[in-house]
């Protein structure tokens, strides 16, 4: 008897769970890629960063039918635990079955459909239309007079890396006769990288970055650039923006702002896709396998099979109750709004092709970074409009997060007025200490306001505002959290003064304000805070 209630588990596990997995899994690959193909290399219908296409929409994108769809699939499960939160977990590993095989079989989409055009010499690119490869019978890579763009950038949790490029191009020619001309139709590529410490000090920055610069510049001389089988095509991706910065560099070729930018292959056409279709078959298998085991191992809710079959929908929807927890209602709007103005304003900085992860120092310092020498040279608006950007993704969560946590107690406390002006003032009073500490240093992110949020907090509850049962637990969390956040400045890559300017403010803040919201808390609850 009980061997047969197992099997009929097991099957309806299968049959309710297993199956429509498969389904969603393998739907999402395969629509997800003839999409790609169609859009972005079949009819170049729309140009967005490489990165995006290739990684982060196929990372994002499966969280809406995981999450809208199939969740309630794998709330057939018991998987509540006091230890932790396995459905979480199970949609975690669901989604990450969609997104590795559909990276990887964007890498190969985009080499097996890209097609040879076989030129005699590279003049004769304008008579062709644009493809990926391509073969020169004659050419000259004038090696004498590059163009080459340093770059820079940060990474890693807390930005503890620090990453240095260096992009060099070298203008493709008919023939080493055509070195006396001024001109030239396409270049080839050559990038050099090396990543560092971010917490390093300066003058060791300043070393690393010399010998990277000696150690390319080694390399590149005794690197014999013209012998290639076959040139690939730089796409839309942030390396393509550091060659054509390389090419502004140079001083004697003038060329077209569309010229073609190439890097060389040394191996055959007919390798161009080396093991990415079996990856891609791979990587499906193994996920496939990891959830199925998954899926064996707890028992079935019964009751809420019962209901899915019925069509009954559960009483507890969790993602529902996570869009009417950030949604703006009475005594909760500003909150949501900032959290909604920072995301839209990240987006748009990641899809017109920026970045996603990161941003450049100069992209951030275009969209109104704070940067002392542009701010004190009257560009003043630069201390507001710091606080709405984000260096990346990670920095930009982290931020919301946070102000998230803060928001929830405090925005209903202070009303929607006080709490916006406390928020930009903080944040503003954050940019200065920030321009006062750093000569020249490049300052983004909400954090500044948000530490003024979490100084006032602590004056408030030190204060005893909050009631006290409360006081003890969050006085404790907030102090780890702001000591973290300020250690992690210590090591580098954060700005340290932007956040104490942010806490002292606040806290002066919330210590002017606290008579006046003793009172009002008081008078709200006059039994409950007579019983303290």
């Amino acid at each position: 008897m009980e061997l047969n209630t197992k099997r009929v588990a097991v099957k309806s596990k299968l049959k309710l769970i297993y199956l429509p997995f498969l389904v969603m899994t393998i739907s999402f690959i395969v629509i997800y890629s003839f999409l790609h193909w169609l859009l972005f290399i079949k009819t170049d219908t729309l140009s967005f960063k490489q990165s995006i296409v290739d990684f982060w929409l196929p990372f994002v994108l499966p969280w809406i039918p995981v999450l809208l769809w199939f969740r309630s699939r794998v709330n057939l499960l018991k998987l509540k635990t006091k230890n932790g939160d396995l459905p979480m977990l199970y949609f975690l590993v669901v989604a990450l079955s969609m997104s590795i095989p559909t990276f990887i079989a964007q890498q190969f989409i985009e080499t097996a459909s890209g097609t040879l055009t076989k030129l005699e010499n590279i003049n004769q690119i304008a008579e062709h239309e644009n493809t990926k490869y391509y073969t020169l019978k004659n050419y000259y890579i004038d090696k004498s007079n590059i163009g080459v763009f340093h770059s820079f950038d940060v990474s890693g949790k807390a930005n503890q890396n620090f990453n240095m490029h260096l992009y060099v191009v070298m203008p493709i020619l008919k023939s080493i006769q055509d070195t006396a001309s001024a001109s030239c139709s396409a270049w080839l590529a050559i990038k050099y990288n090396e990543q560092i410490k971010n917490r390093l000090k300066a003058e060791e920055k300043e070393q690393k970055y010399k010998s990277f610069v000696r150690n390319s510049q080694q390399d590149f001389n005794n690197k014999k650039v013209d012998q290639f089988i076959y040139m690939d095509r730089e796409g839309n991706t942030n390396d393509c923006d550091g060659y054509k910065e390389a090419i502004k560099k140079n001083k004697k070729y003038a060329t077209p702002d569309n010229a073609p930018i190439f890097i060389g292959v040394g191996h055959p056409f007919e390798k161009r896709n080396g093991n990415k279709l079996a990856w891609v078959f791979g990587a499906y298998g193994i996920a496939n396998g990891i959830w199925l085991i998954m899926l064996l191992i707890p028992k079935l809710n019964t009751s809420a099979v019962r209901r899915f079959e019925k069509g009954t929908p559960s009483k507890h929807n969790e993602f529902k109750e996570f869009l009417d927890f950030v949604k703006p209602k009475e005594g909760f709007w500003v909150t949501p709004l900032l959290i909604y103005l920072n995301i839209f304003i990240f987006l748009i900085m990641a899809f017109v092709g920026l970045g996603f992860i990161s941003f450049k120092g100069q992209d951030l310092l275009t969209w109104g970074a704070n940067y002392r020498p542009l701010t004190t040279n009257g560009e003043w608006w630069r201390l507001l409009t710091s606080v709405f950007l984000h260096g990346g993704f990670i920095h930009l969560f982290s931020n919301m997060y946070a102000l998230l946590f803060v928001g929830i107690f405090l925005e209903p406390l202070l009303g929607k007025i006080r709490y916006i002006l406390v928020y930009v003032l903080t944040g503003i009073i954050a940019s200065c200490a920030s321009l006062w500490w750093h000569d020249a240093t490049v300052s983004v992110g909400a954090s500044g306001a948000i530490f003024g949020l979490y100084g006032l907090f602590i004056a408030l509850l030190l204060t005893k505002v909050f009631p006290s049962h409360l006081g003890k637990a969050f006085l404790l969390s907030v102090l780890l959290f702001i000591g973290y956040n300020l250690l992690m400045g210590i090591m580098g890559g954060i700005d340290n003064a932007a956040h104490i300017g942010g806490l002292i403010s606040g806290f002066i803040i919330g210590i002017i304000l606290y008579p006046k919201l003793k009172k009002q808390v008081d008078y709200k609850h006059p039994l409950k805070n007579n019983s303290q």
